[in-house]
């Protein structure tokens, strides 16, 4: 019994390989292991099991389960040509080539195992060829970089050049490795000068890149502390390229951490998860270092944001959070309390805190149970109570600067801070300090309190008055902006709905006007400037407000202008306020019915602004392309900072669907570098804005050459996406447009079309060949017929035991026109490129005589020639069906389809008629015909 579900079980496992679900393939083969197999038997296991990861391009598993398949016979060949190509692309060309000899030895007649191993050592050749004339280069390269002759010349800035372009290939990081590179690049970080340092840390770069055994030994030359310490020096741009290292050094420990303790080349290295929690260490102990640099401070704040939360929330494991909340809470909030103005202990920059409460949200997000959430706040409230009580009023402004940090990151610790007695006291008490430094410290803690739950009515009772008072009398500009920005938000507590209004009538359009004007005044200071456009964020839920907004086009100007400053904290604000203006919040509408019940049982019902009617909408759109509006948010896609959150990615890619909306204007979109922007916006943030991104993608790929929109490589980074919306979760339209696009690719190259096959998108849109809505029908057998030109797409229609041409046949035969001539052109491909599916058609169904004759005789001349092309093929597959054919009333059509004007549908019914003359099936006229 054991034995022949074994046997099952393969054969299972090979057809699901056969049919390309590798993944498939693979757990039926490790059932079949799981069975007591003889070692005979499980030695094919393993080697096919090896077969599914170099499928699924896993080559270090293939490598393993390959190993297994020769533990147990030596002589399995297959075994060992699989094991050889995992070894090839792991880069092991050494141990390939041996599995290859003996593969050759086994096998001398066979010529795929002689053209690998030509091949093979074709690129050990090129490797040691490439490796000997590096040699000399390497060391010319160091010498010229630590000759103090050689300062600033042009030689020594080439030598750097030519270093860093070295590191970039694996083959020459390693050369520079082995050629004692590291502690030479030591003593070029060691002089101090900026140029040298850039270079040095580039081809660190190149040296750590997806190799941890390199990274490790790297770190122990340099010193952990070492290389961390960089970031705190003054020069912005050395600053950023030790960033850019560290992370590099980030992912490498943490692949080491994943995969167990082995590099590229085999090495036994010390445990990666002991060097990152050093690193990390280490960068904790930077943040509240004295003499560290803002912008080090702000990239020590980046580095912990990739590194420390995890991934994604299906990893149990978050003990490295927990570690960092022990170990680096207070250092974190420390940073979060202080002010740039007037400078501190620490120096920070305008974009410190806000990076400080990005990291200390993904830090409280992280946390996955109670217990963890309420040391989590204890650590938060300790904090703030050691400032708050016994230290004087820096100490209460210290504490309620922290506070804010809290509320404009995890709201709830925030909100558990205000909880806390005498601070919302204190903060009332200070907006009305004479000292400007006090009141700016209170103001914006009020702001950020406004917009929480708890607070707002207590807030409202106590802060409106005490806001217009500061907006009226204060004389200071920095004071009265932020009053009004308390004040926009409170106003905008009724969001779109026309009916809730918190102020009286023109108040918001005059707060609006004043926004507008201080966003303008280029006098002022891109920090200051920054909080008119947070009051516009919210003011901007008025249509009146939007309307004037996007006519305002030195506002709009003044907005994109800042949203590419410095000034990176502004970039959810801008992002607010394009979503109001362009109306692409989520908006449901409501049940006429329930509205009805609402008004009977008095109960408030929302109402629409006449001015978010869709026309409206769609004039604001035109107006803010006009502006320039994609150029600005393409230079926001490109920030790296970690002001760019998750949700404020999401809110881009609505204003960008909102954008490409109407087909007419997503020319203006692709030619300002929307296109490029949203390919980013797509991969990386909320589930939501990666939907909604992925849809602008569709939108713009169906319309336009997507040659010309994704240049170059870009292209293939299309598919992912696109493919991400043929998902369930997604709405219908979202299917559609995913389909459409997805044919236009499968249409221009193999490549492509091997892209989207990778992608495993194939499952899914045959799927969707049976979808109920026609129109999602016709797009799957479009993209379907298109991807056919695969070899691998057409073994599956030639593979046995399944319905796909079946579909095909009876789809050729339905009475939408489209969808009959989607599933006719795929017809006419397939048995052109696979003529044995020719003598399968009549097995289909008994009414394919009767689908190819309504083809042959359809007015439609795409369709009437896509016909002819089917019968020729399959005249030209077999004599038997020519037979059937002749015997029909196919012969009677083809012969009055011959002798019409001269055209592809004529050649291709008398190519026909010849051929069934030539199996002597029909004898041709007196006069020849």
């Amino acid at each position: 019994m054991t034995a022949s579900a074994v046997e099952q079980l393969r054969k299972e496992g090979n057809e699901l390989f056969k049919c390309g679900d590798y993944e498939g393939a693979l757990t039926a083969y490790t059932q079949a292991l799981g069975l007591g197999a003889t070692p005979q038997d499980q030695a094919i296991l393993h080697r096919n099991r090896a077969a599914c990861h170099l499928k699924l391009e896993d080559y270090n598993k293939a490598e393993t389960e390959a190993s297994k398949a020769i533990e147990k016979d030596g002589g399995d060949v297959k075994a060992l040509y699989r094991r050889s190509q995992a070894l090839e692309k792991l880069g092991r060309l050494d141990q390939a080539v041996l599995d290859l000899q003996r593969c050759v030895s086994l096998e001398p007649k066979n010529k795929v195992f002689q053209e690998a191993l030509r091949n093979i050592g074709g690129q050990i050749q090129e490797k040691v060829r490439y490796m000997s004339s590096t040699d000399a280069k390497v060391e010319q390269m160091f010498q010229i970089l630590l000759d103090p002759q050689e300062k600033g010349t042009e030689k020594k800035q080439k030598a750097s050049q030519n270093l860093v372009v070295l590191a970039r290939e694996d083959a020459g990081a390693e050369k520079i490795f082995r050629s004692n590179g590291v502690q030479l690049l030591q003593r070029l970080l060691d002089t101090g000068e900026a140029d040298l340092m850039l270079a040095a840390l580039r081809t660190l770069v190149g040296i750590c890149s997806e190799h941890q055994s390199r990274t490790v030994a790297t770190l122990s030359v340099l010193g952990t502390r070492r290389v961390v310490s960089i970031l705190g020096v003054e020069s912005q741009a050395v600053s950023l390229a030790a960033c850019h290292l560290l992370q590099v050094i980030f992912d490498a420990l943490k692949e080491g951490v994943k995969k167990g303790f082995r590099g590229k080349e085999g090495a036994i290295i010390v445990d990666p998860a002991r060097e990152l929690k050093i690193l990390i260490s280490n960068l904790l102990e930077l943040l509240t270092e004295v003499g560290v640099s803002g912008q080090g401070r702000d990239n020590a704040l980046t580095l912990l944001i990739k590194a420390v939360p995890r991934k994604s929330l299906k990893d149990p494991n978050n003990s490295l959070t927990l570690w960092v909340i022990d170990q680096g809470l207070k250092k974190i909030l420390e940073v979060g309390g202080s002010v740039q103005e007037p400078p501190g202990e620490l120096a920070v920059t305008a974009n410190s805190r806000m990076s400080a409460s990005v990291l200390l949200s993904k830090l409280f997000d992280d946390l996955k149970c109670d217990a963890e959430r309420e040391n989590f706040h204890r650590l938060c409230e300790n904090y703030i109570k050691s400032w708050f009580e016994g230290q004087g009023l820096a100490g209460k402004l210290r504490a309620i600067q922290t506070v804010s940090c809290l509320l404009q990151g995890p709201c709830e610790a925030g909100n558990r801070a205000l909880e806390l007695s005498g601070v919302m006291e204190s903060v009332i008490a200070l907006c009305a300090s004479e000292q400007e430094e006090e009141q700016l410290v209170a103001v914006e803690a009020l702001i950020h309190a406004a917009g929480k739950a708890k607070r707002a009515s207590f807030i409202t009772a106590n802060g409106v008055s005490l806001l217009k008072d500061l907006y009226k009398r204060s004389e200071k500009d920095s004071i009265r902006i932020r009053a009004l920005v308390g004040l926009c938000k409170l106003g905008s507590a009724g969001g779109t709905d026309f009916s809730m209004k918190q102020f009286a009538e023109g108040s918001t359009l005059k707060l609006a006007k004043q926004c507008r004007k201080w966003l303008c005044n280029d006098q002022m200071d891109a920090g200051t400037r920054r909080w008119a456009v947070e009051g516009l964020a919210y003011l901007t839920f008025d249509a009146d407000v939007k309307e004037e907004f996007v006519e305002d086009e030195a506002a709009l100007k003044a907005l994109f202008q800042l949203s590419t400053s410095e000034e990176r904290s502004v970039l959810f604000a801008v992002a607010s306020a394009l979503v109001n203006c362009t109306n692409s919040y989520d908006c449901e509408e409501p049940d006429p019915k329930m509205v009805e019940l609402a008004k009977y049982a008095k109960q408030h019902v929302p109402e629409q602004h006449p001015k978010d009617k869709p026309a409206f909408v769609r004039a604001r759109v035109k107006k803010l392309l006009a502006a320039g509006v994609v150029s600005a948010m393409t230079c926001m896609v490109k920030t790296e900072s970690p002001v760019l959150t998750g949700s404020c990615r999401e809110l881009l890619s609505r204003v960008f669907l909102a954008l490409v909306d109407e087909v007419e204007d997503r020319g203006t979109v692709v030619a300002q570098g929307g296109g490029k922007a949203l390919l980013p916006l797509a991969l990386e943030g909320t589930d939501v804005g990666q939907t909604k991104a992925a849809q602008a993608l569709a939108k713009l790929t169906i319309t336009s050459n997507p040659e010309m929109t994704f240049p170059g490589e870009r292209i293939y980074e299309v598919v992912r996406p696109l493919v991400s919306l043929l998902h369930l979760s997604c709405s219908g339209l979202q299917n559609f447009e995913a389909l459409m696009a997805l044919t236009n690719l499968a249409g221009i190259s193999e490549r492509l079309r091997q892209k989207i096959l990778k992608e495993k998108a194939v499952p899914m849109i045959e799927g969707y060949m049976f979808e109920e809505h026609e129109m999602i029908r016709r797009a799957a057998t479009e993209c379907m017929c298109n991807l056919a030109m695969s070899k691998e797409v057409q073994d599956l229609f030639e593979a046995t035991g399944n319905d796909r041409l079946k579909l095909l046949v009876l789809y050729s035969g339905e009475d939408d026109e489209l969808l009959r001539r989607a599933a006719a052109g795929g017809l006419a491909m397939l048995t052109s490129m696979r003529p044995s599916l020719c003598s399968r058609i009549p097995q289909v169904t008994t009414h394919w005589l009767e689908i190819l004759q309504a083809l042959l005789l359809s007015p439609n001349q795409e369709l009437q020639h896509r016909g002819v092309v089917v019968a020729l093929n399959m005249v030209e597959a077999s004599k038997e069906i020519a037979g059937t054919l002749m015997e029909s009333e196919v012969l009677e059509i083809l012969s009055v389809l011959a002798k019409g004007k001269e055209s592809p549908v004529t050649r291709a019914a008398a190519a026909c008629l010849g051929k069934a003359v030539e199996y002597g099936l029909i004898k041709p006229h007196q006069d020849g015909e």
